[in-house]
Parts: C-alpha cells; sequence; structure tokens
C-alpha cells in the first residue's frame, strides 16, 4: 500500500468550475476514435488555472497523463499530444501554469509553496472523475510529462507527490542555478530571455498582475515593492533578476532560490520510472542536467531510460513525433502495465546521418546502448601542443566571443557534424592550443576533460574563461564548433596561478581522419556575463585531453525490406541497358573558352516543379554582358525567383543551360564563387557593428581575410562612420545597404539582387541606385529584380521582360521604352481662358479603342495610351480630331510602366 498526500478539506469547492463547465467539445479528426475536450477555470487558492480535459470513447476506467507546456506557453501548445494520448485510451489534462495563458497569478518558476502544489490539486481533481484509473482512494494512475518548464514540473510533481507513477520529462533541467549560473557565471542571453519571455505573457486582463489575485496580494506585491518591469513575475524573481543583471554575478541568494525550485532539491525522492529526453543542441539545458537526473534517479532505483534528441533549445530536429510515440509506449509500460510496450533502449542518441537530397534537411540515424554510459566512458587521451599563452578580456568585455546565440541560426548548431557551424573569437582574447590530427575517425559521446594552469591579472585575481574544443579540418583554417557549445568556468585567486580541471560541453560528434582537436580558451562569450574590468589572462596546459567515447554504444541501420536483396540484380541488368543505350551524364560540360568573358548566358531554360501543372520556366534564353545593370521584370509567377534560384545553383534546370563566364551552373560549381546574391534582405547580430558583422559572415566562409575586399565594398556601399556603430542602431536603408556591402564582399563579378529595395524610402531608395550603378562602373555586372519600375527605369540599362515562364523582351531600357507601335496622347488640361477641360468620356475611348488599325486604347496618367495594329500616327491623329479629342501631342511613349504593361497585356508586376 502506498503512501498518498493528504486531501485539503475543502479542495472540492476550491476546484470550482468557473467557465465552460462540463461543455464537452469533439476534437476534428480524421481519424477514429473522436476525443473529446472539456475546457475548464479551475479554482486553485484563490488562483484561475485555464485547463483542457481530453477523453476519447470506450467504457471503463483508464490511466491518466498530466502535460504541462513550456516557458511562455499555454495548454494550447500540447494539445496535439493530448489528443494523441486520449486516442490512446488515455484521461489527460493539460493546463496553462500561473502566470501563462488565460490562468492567472504570478510566475514563481515551479515555486514547490504555488506552480508544484496546482499539480498536486490536478491530481486531486482526477482522483474524481469517474473515468479515470485509481490504484487506491484519492490515488489515480497518473503520468506527467512536458517540455522545458514543463519537463521540470513533471519532475517536481514526482519528488513532491507519491501519487505520481511515472514521468517523460523533455529538454529541461534538474538545476535550475547550474543551467543560469554555470560554474559562477550568469548566463545572460537566456535569462534575458525568459524574463522578456515572463513580461510578455497576458490573460487577456493585460500584462500587469493578474486580476483574479485577491486584493490582500495585490497590496502585499506593492508592499514588497515590486518594479512595474516585472510583468508577472513573483516580487522575489524580479529582484532576484535585476540584482544579478545589474552586477553580472549570481550571489547566494539567488542560487539558493534557485536551487529550492529545482528537482534537484528533491531528486532523492524521485522514484519512479523515468524516460529522460534531452537535446544534443541546447545550451540552455544542456546534456549535463539531463546525465545529473539520471545518475541521481538510477541510484534511487527507478527504471531509467536516456534519449539524446537532435534538437534542443537552440533549434534543430526536435524529432517531435519519435519522441511523442517513445513517451506513449513509456506510459503503456508503467501506466497501462503492458509488459509487452516496447519503451526502447535504455540509452538512445540521434547522429546525423547526412543530408536527404531532396528537402536538404540533415538526416539521423540511431545509436543505443543497453545501459547509459555517462558522460565520461572510454576515454581517449589526447596530447594539446602550445606553450602558455597570454590574452586580454577586454574593457566591458565587448567584443565578445560568439558561439551559441539563442534564436539564431535555426538550428545551426545541429549541423556541426556535417561541417557547418558559426563561431568567432577576436584575435588577442582568446588562446589556443591544438592535437595533433587524426588517424583515423574518433567519435566523442560525453565531455571531454584538459586540466590547465590559469593566471589572472585582475585586481581580485579572478578569470572567467569560456572553454571549448573545435573539430579543426586538415587545411587547419576551417574549424567547426560541435554543438555550437561552450563551457563556462569561474577562477578565483589565480594571481599566482592556480590549477583548474575545465569539464568541456558533452556532445555527440564525430572526428574524421585527417582532421584534428582545439582547444580554446577565450575571455568572453556572447551569452554570458564577462567582468567589465580589462585584465590579462594566462593558461598553460597542464596535461592531456581526455576524450569519452562509449564503446559499447552501436549505430544501427534501419532494417531492409524483403525486396531491397533484390536489388543488386535490378542494378546489375538497368546498368547494362544504359550502358547500351545511354550516354553518361555525370560529368559536367567542359567550359566554353569564347563565352569566359560573358558573365551570364542562359539556353533553352525549363523547369517545371514536381506535381505543377504547368512550367515555371519555359524555353528561356538571354545573355548578359559585362558592365550591364540588368533588370528582371515580370508579374508575379512569371519565373523570375525559379530563375533566380537555378542560377545561384539552388535548383537545378529540367532543360537548357546556365553559363556563368562560360561555365555550366551546378550546385556547389566553383564559378559560383564569383556570384555575390543579395536574396530576401540578410540577418544581422544586432548587438555588432556593421563591420563586425561583414567580419563575422565572411570568416564563415571559410574563405582568406584578405580575399573579402571589405574596404572596396564598404566605400561603394557608402555607409560611412555608421559602419563602426551597433547595427540595432541602423535605419532600414543602412540595413539594406550593409546587406548588399555583405553580397559584395569578394567583389563578386556577377551580384545578384532580388527586391534589394524593399521597405526603404525614396532617399534611401535613390541610395541604393546609386550604390548599384557605382557598381557596375567598375565593370562588374548586377542582375536586379524588382517590382519598382520607375526605379528599374533609372537604375537599368538593360531588361529582361518574362510572362508565365517564357521570355516577352529583352534589351536596352531605352530600347524597350521606345519600341513598338504604342503611343501617347497627351491631352489638353485647359481651354486658352483657362476653363478646365472635362475628361475624356468612357464612350470615346472605347471609340477610339475600334477605330481601324488600332488594336487597344486605355487611360494613363497625361492622356490616352494607344497601340496601334496597321494605322499609322498621322491616320491616328485625325481620327482624333475629327471625334474632337482635345490632344496636345502624339508620340512615342517613354515610361517603362506603360511599355511593361503593354508587353504583358496588363498584368501587375
Amino acid at each position: 500500500m502506498r503512501l498518498r498526500l493528504p486531501r485539503w478539506a475543502a479542495v472540492t469547492a476550491a476546484l470550482t468550475v468557473l467557465a465552460g463547465a462540463g461543455t464537452w467539445t469533439a476534437v476534428a479528426s480524421d481519424d477514429p476514435p473522436p476525443v473529446h475536450r472539456a475546457d475548464r477555470t479551475l479554482d486553485v487558492d484563490g488562483v484561475r488555472l485555464d485547463t483542457s480535459y481530453f477523453t476519447g470513447d470506450g467504457d471503463g476506467r483508464r490511466p491518466a497523463v498530466l502535460l504541462g507546456h513550456g516557458f511562455g506557453g499555454s495548454k494550447d501548445d500540447v494539445r496535439a499530444q493530448a489528443e494523441g494520448l486520449a486516442r490512446d485510451g488515455y484521461a489527460v489534462l493539460t493546463w496553462s501554469a500561473r502566470g501563462f495563458g488565460a490562468s492567472t497569478g504570478e510566475i514563481g518558476l515551479n515555486d514547490p509553496d504555488h506552480e508544484v502544489k496546482d499539480v498536486s490539486r490536478l491530481i486531486d481533481w482526477l482522483a474524481d472523475r469517474p473515468e479515470v484509473l485509481l490504484d487506491e482512494t484519492g490515488d489515480p494512475r497518473v503520468g506527467v510529462s512536458g517540455a522545458s518548464y514543463g519537463g521540470a514540473i513533471s519532475l517536481l510533481a514526482a519528488g513532491h507527490d507519491p501519487r505520481v507513477d511515472a514521468i517523460a520529462p523533455r529538454i529541461t533541467y534538474w538545476n535550475l542555478a547550474d543551467a543560469l549560473f554555470p560554474d559562477g557565471v550568469f548566463k545572460k542571453l537566456w535569462a534575458g530571455i525568459f524574463f522578456s519571455a515572463g513580461n510578455g505573457v497576458g490573460n487577456g486582463a493585460g500584462d500587469g498582475p493578474a486580476t483574479g489575485a485577491a486584493p490582500a496580494a495585490g497590496a502585499a506585491k506593492a508592499a514588497a515593492g515590486k518594479a512595474p518591469a516585472c510583468g508577472r513575475f513573483s516580487a522575489e524573481l524580479c529582484a532576484l533578476y535585476q540584482r544579478v543583471a545589474v552586477s553580472g554575478k549570481p550571489d547566494a541568494a539567488a542560487r539558493a532560490l534557485l536551487e529550492a525550485r529545482s528537482p534537484s532539491a528533491v531528486g532523492g525522492r524521485i522514484k519512479v520510472p523515468a524516460l529522460l529526453v534531452q537535446g544534443q543542441s541546447d545550451s540552455l539545458f544542456t546534456l549535463a542536467q539531463s546525465d545529473a537526473m539520471a545518475r541521481t534517479l538510477a541510484a534511487n532505483g527507478a527504471p531509467v531510460a536516456v534519449d539524446w534528441t537532435s534538437g534542443g533549445h537552440d533549434g534543430g530536429d526536435q524529432e517531435t513525433e519519435r519522441v511523442e510515440r517513445r513517451v506513449g509506449a513509456w506510459f503503456d509500460r508503467w501506466l497501462k502495465r503492458d509488459a509487452s510496450a516496447d519503451t526502447g533502449p535504455a540509452f538512445r542518441v540521434s547522429r546525423t546521418g547526412g543530408v536527404d537530397s531532396t528537402n536538404g534537411r540533415a538526416t539521423l540515424r540511431a545509436a543505443t546502448a543497453d545501459r547509459y554510459p555517462g558522460l565520461a566512458s572510454g576515454t581517449t587521451a589526447l596530447a594539446l601542443g602550445g606553450a602558455p599563452q597570454t590574452f586580454a578580456n577586454p574593457p566591458g568585455g565587448a567584443p565578445p566571443a560568439v558561439s551559441a546565440v539563442p534564436g539564431l541560426g535555426g538550428g545551426l548548431s545541429g549541423l556541426s557534424s556535417l561541417g557547418v557551424g558559426l563561431s568567432l573569437d577576436f584575435p588577442g582574447q582568446h588562446a589556443r592550443f591544438d592535437a595533433k590530427p587524426q588517424t583515423g575517425a574518433l567519435r566523442i559521446t560525453g565531455a571531454p576533460t584538459v586540466r590547465v594552469k590559469v593566471t589572472s591579472t585582475a585586481t581580485d585575481g579572478s578569470a572567467v574563461l569560456f572553454a571549448k574544443v573545435y573539430d579543426v579540418g586538415p587545411d587547419g583554417r576551417q574549424q567547426v564548433l560541435p554543438a555550437q557549445l561552450v563551457a563556462p568556468v569561474r577562477v578565483e585567486d589565480a594571481r599566482a596561478g592556480r590549477d583548474v580541471t575545465l569539464t568541456l560541453p558533452a556532445i555527440d560528434h564525430e572526428v574524421q581522419a585527417g582532421h584534428r582537436l582545439r582547444l580554446v580558451v577565450a575571455a568572453t562569450d556572447l551569452g554570458y556575463a564577462s567582468p567589465a574590468a580589462p585584465a590579462a589572462y594566462t593558461v598553460a596546459v597542464q596535461g592531456l585531453l581526455t576524450v569519452p567515447t562509449a564503446p559499447g554504444l552501436a549505430t544501427q541501420a534501419a532494417a531492409l525490406p524483403r525486396w531491397v536483396w533484390g536489388l543488386p540484380l535490378i542494378g546489375l541488368a538497368v546498368a547494362a541497358v544504359l550502358l547500351l543505350t545511354a550516354r553518361r551524364r555525370t560529368a559536367a560540360p567542359a567550359p566554353d573558352p569564347e563565352l569566359a568573358p560573358v558573365p551570364l548566358q542562359i539556353t533553352g531554360l525549363s523547369k517545371k516543379y514536381k506535381g505543377g501543372e504547368r512550367y515555371s520556366v519555359k524555353d528561356l534564353s538571354f545573355r548578359v554582358e559585362q558592365g550591364q545593370v540588368l533588370g528582371l521584370l515580370g508579374p508575379n509567377g512569371a519565373g523570375k525567383t525559379t530563375t533566380l534560384r537555378m542560377l545561384m545553383g539552388l535548383i537545378a534546370p529540367d532543360e537548357g543551360e546556365i553559363r556563368v563566364f562560360g561555365q555550366a551552373i551546378r550546385p556547389g560549381a566553383p564559378v559560383l564563387s564569383r556570384v555575390g546574391a543579395f536574396v530576401e534582405g540578410a540577418g544581422f547580430l544586432p548587438h555588432l557593428s556593421g563591420r563586425e558583422n561583414l567580419d563575422l559572415y565572411w570568416k564563415a566562409t571559410g574563405r582568406p581575410a584578405e580575399d573579402a575586399h571589405v574596404d572596396e565594398a564598404l566605400r561603394i556601399a557608402n555607409l560611412g562612420g555608421a559602419l563602426e556603430r551597433a547595427v540595432r542602431t541602423y535605419s532600414q536603408g543602412m540595413r539594406q545597404r550593409l546587406a548588399l556591402a555583405q553580397a559584395m564582399l569578394g567583389l563578386p563579378d556577377l551580384l545578384i539582387l532580388d527586391e534589394p529595395t524593399n521597405g526603404l524610402d525614396p532617399p534611401q531608395i535613390r541610395e541604393m541606385r546609386e550604390v548599384m550603378i557605382r557598381y557596375a562602373a567598375g565593370g562588374r555586372t548586377v542582375i536586379v529584380s524588382s517590382h519598382l519600375l520607375a526605379e528599374v527605369e533609372q537604375s537599368c540599362t538593360h531588361l529582361v521582360v518574362m510572362d508565365r515562364g517564357r521570355l516577352v523582351q529583352a534589351g536596352p531600357v531605352a530600347e524597350i521604352t521606345g519600341s513598338g507601335d504604342t503611343l501617347l496622347v497627351t491631352l489638353a488640361e485647359h481651354t486658352p481662358d483657362g476653363t478646365p477641360v472635362p475628361p475624356v468620356p468612357d464612350a470615346l475611348v472605347e471609340k477610339i479603342a475600334v477605330l481601324p488599325g488600332v488594336g487597344s486604347a486605355a487611360r494613363t496618367d497625361g492622356g490616352l495610351l494607344v497601340r496601334l495594329d496597321g494605322a499609322d500616327a498621322t491616320a491616328l491623329i485625325g481620327e482624333l480630331v475629327r471625334l474632337d479629342v482635345p490632344l496636345t501631342g502624339v508620340g512615342p511613349h517613354r515610361r517603362l510602366e506603360d511599355a511593361f504593361l503593354t508587353l504583358i497585356g496588363g498584368g501587375a508586376a
């Protein structure tokens, strides 16, 4: 007989249904069985919790599941998972935590006296539901799951309420103080995001204090001196953040407060089966957090499984569908008591297996083991070369090195195993030590360690350092920071030197043969607070770099269907046919020497997207010469964007050929290094200056710094002194010019600009026009796609007009605007005595349109636009005089807009 929490005497009355009582709604679904949802607002100690209750059809009692949401979210974020579990035979309750969604109250960061007690009240409510399975009176069979903030509440609920039977926390923390103050260093960027998210939540009553709180609570808050900027946070959390954010250093009181609200505080009490899902792309809650969970819970005797997914708080593939299936199987085993349920291996890690050529996304493979190896299994020791090195902590800790940047990169950290990454260490602000190149592949699974000696000239003798291990390519320059992770460390009393063991971030990463590891110890990092006072640090390596390899871990391959075994024979047959009937197409066409000086020649280009009914581009041919500024025009759907994407090697044509300087374009073609592109703007780090952003971008290309020609690109972009200012101070026009300068880095011979004047005002458009003209004046070529016809007319020398994927006309701007048989008839606005002349009536315009030899007539600014179809100008004038049209002149039209509308038959750009 298990112990259960005492029932509060007034709990039934407290959980009063305030809204939507008993209103059941069927959730729309194409798949049976249907799911019913009841939305209720529950009153818990004066705070209103917004809840949803999901059940499927069927008789009898069933286990229950509580699903928590992430920080800044609400119950709506987990609705899809709740519906899936309800269809699988669970009673599922979701809720918006205090201060989030439509719930009232203050955010307490899973305070045991508030948010954790709320979960116990929800379990009480489940115990009274007739469809919920009970282990005993008042004790429902219940599991708890959630991600991040919701994952922590599942652990805390298991530690505080013995009625919880199983948990599945995802990408969450074990010790929040360690997560936000790792080794005594303030994780300022993530903490700021937390605080901003808490300030931004609302419940329909505004972003201030919840209106559902008792007046006494509001008075107590005022008495506590809570600042208005605290939003929905409790006063003590508000004070903690403001205190630490100002000092840049956590104090003992801050650590104590966060530790008391962390699962680690009740870790010894968590003895229920736990599926621990943690993200590899996560600089907020690292793999070390789940490692501490796993070790503690396993020591308690609880069944534990650990799953390292590809994604995390830094983005990447969250593997949502797979993870939710595994959570469901976990609850089937431990809540339904289904011994046949496949809960998966004791340890699983997702590894990047390459790139899917159909969608460009990284493919994943599983590596598994029958036990969790921890972060230090099967170590290999590597010697690091390099003498002791001295480097500086700059005044104010700026400019900072860059590793992980929350909210930036869209999961770039998850692609580090493919050689893609973004990191930056400033000269003079870091020390680096290299190992020898690997003779064979080395798989790191866990947290490397190394012992170093640190000496500091700071007044207090301390040092704040950021350690990381790079995977460096054979050329010695291109380096990738696995998962974009860095390990901060605060070293005290280092004036005379102090030995410190650095524990590097836990990763799963393969170092290929020929690559080597590089230890970098930096004085700054963008995500963390560094001392403001300048100081010099000296770091010397004192031992070997110890690398864990987890030898018991095996990468698994997917099972092959039976028909696959016949593929070798089929392949042989197909190969024989191809050898007899087909030409090889694998080799790229040879360069054409005659086209070597020609920036672009497109011949017979066609493209139809899969499943499309018509060609996006059909039989397109044109040529661009050196020094031209070519405008690519056409209405929406004309094929302009598809053409540009093929030109940049992003997609392949179905037919035809693109040659740039005589070389055929293929994805990754070397000649593309001579092409610069500005497509849909550029993302910049707002706290960095314009120059720092450009330096960072060029460094990420891996090309030599001397090839960037930064000063020449900047001179053409004409940014002036603004270049040294933070980008966040830039106007939209300055950002566009900086983006253009970025596209011009390396001074590409062919520059492609897609809508470069979007969002600019007329003076800024004029500046952008001058930039393009200056760039082409140096003998280079510019192709610009724009819908601003008047601007194209002023900035471009040549035009290509497309419609419905086909070429309509190509040539110099002056030729196109003055070509054809369209005449502009200007009309008098006043008689000689000043009397206004009325507009030409519509009936008269229609008469002109049907005159012999006239193709069409339409109004335009300043007169009529008449397209001749056999008649000449003299005959037209005679007819207009006969019809009493008050004409003042007739001549060829000279406006691009008129020519464009005539060419495409009136479509819009």
